[in-house]
C-alpha cells in the first residue's frame, strides 16, 4: 500500500498562513473553540492532551491558562506553526512536533484526549486520521463548521479558498464517526457569536461601522438563538455554523469493508 502524507503544497500554504494571518484574529476564534471545548469535556478530567493540527498554539494556551490539563502535546503540518507553538512558553507543554497529517509519534492509548478543532475540513484522507486518533487516544473532542448548505457545490471556490475541501452537517458528521467505530458521548452546536462577526465584518472587509450595522448583527445572533431554543435541537443544528463533539472508541466495531 502507498504511503500517504499530507502534500508538501499543503505544508507550504499552512506555512504562509502563520507567517502572515492576523494574530487577534486567531485569537478571537481560539476564545470560542476552547469555550466549546471546555463545555463538552465537563465532568472529565484529563492528564495527557494532544492537540492534533494545533496551528500556531494558541488553543493550547488559553487551556493551560484555564488548568484543562496537567499536561499537553502538539503535532502541526507546518514548520512555522510549531515554531510559533514554542515561542508561546506554554506551561506543562512536553512535546511539540510537525507531523505528515496522518501518522502520530504516540504509542496506543497514551494520550487521554485529543483535540481536533477545524482540521477535518481540511483533510483529504479523513477516515485515515480517524482511525489514528482512536488508536492513540482514549477520547477525542472534534469541531468542524457546518459548511454544507443547500447549494454548497455553487460555492466551491469560496470554500477552496479557506482550504475546505470536505463539507459537513452535525448529521454527516455523526454518521462519518458511529461509522469508524467512535461512540459519541456529549455534542453542541453553536453560532458566530457577534464579537467574531463585528471583527471580521468591521476590521477585515472593512465595512463602516455604525449603530444600523451593529444592531442587525445582534439581532440576526438573538433570533437564531431564540429560535433554536424554542424549536428544538432540528432547527438549532440547521442555524449552527459549529458542531463540536466529545467521543470515544466505541465497544463494539462496525465491519465496513
Amino acid at each position: 500500500m502507498q504511503e500517504v502524507n499530507s502534500s508538501e503544497n499543503l505544508k507550504t500554504a499552512y506555512d504562509n498562513y502563520y507567517e502572515n494571518n492576523d494574530e487577534t484574529w486567531r485569537m478571537l476564534g481560539a476564545k470560542y473553540k476552547v469555550e466549546h471545548i471546555v463545555e463538552v469535556c465537563k465532568g472529565y478530567t484529563f492528564n495527557k492532551v494532544l492537540e492534533v493540527g494545533a496551528g500556531d498554539g494558541v488553543i493550547l494556551k488559553l487551556l493551560s491558562d484555564r488548568n484543562f490539563a496537567t499536561e499537553y502535546h502538539a503535532v502541526e503540518l507546518s514548520a512555522s506553526g510549531v515554531e510559533r507553538i514554542k515561542e508561546r512558553n506554554i506551561p506543562s507543554i512536553k512535546s511539540i512536533q510537525e507531523f505528515d497529517g496522518y501518522h502520530l509519534p504516540f504509542g496506543d492509548e497514551s494520550m487521554d484526549l485529543i483535540i481536533l478543532t477545524h482540521v477535518l475540513e481540511h483533510v483529504e484522507h479523513e477516515r485515515m486520521l480517524l482511525r489514528e486518533l482512536k488508536r492513540v487516544a482514549k477520547m477525542v473532542v472534534i469541531e468542524v463548521p457546518r459548511d454544507y448548505r443547500t447549494g454548497v457545490d455553487t460555492r466551491i471556490k469560496h470554500f477552496l479558498a479557506y482550504g475546505h475541501i470536505n463539507v459537513y452537517t452535525p448529521t454527516s458528521l455523526r454518521y462519518l464517526l458511529l461509522t469508524e467505530g467512535f461512540e459519541i458521548i456529549k455534542d453542541l452546536t453553536d453560532t458566530i457569536a457577534p464579537e467574531v462577526t463585528k471583527f471580521y465584518t468591521f476590521k477585515t472587509l472593512k465595512k463602516p461601522k455604525n449603530f444600523v450595522s451593529t444592531f442587525k448583527i445582534d439581532l440576526e445572533h438573538s433570533i437564531k438563538k431564540v429560535a433554536a431554543s424554542v424549536f428544538g435541537k432540528k432547527l438549532e443544528e440547521k442555524f449552527a455554523n459549529y458542531y463540536t463533539v466529545l467521543c470515544k472508541k466505541a465497544e463494539h466495531q462496525p465491519d465496513i469493508f
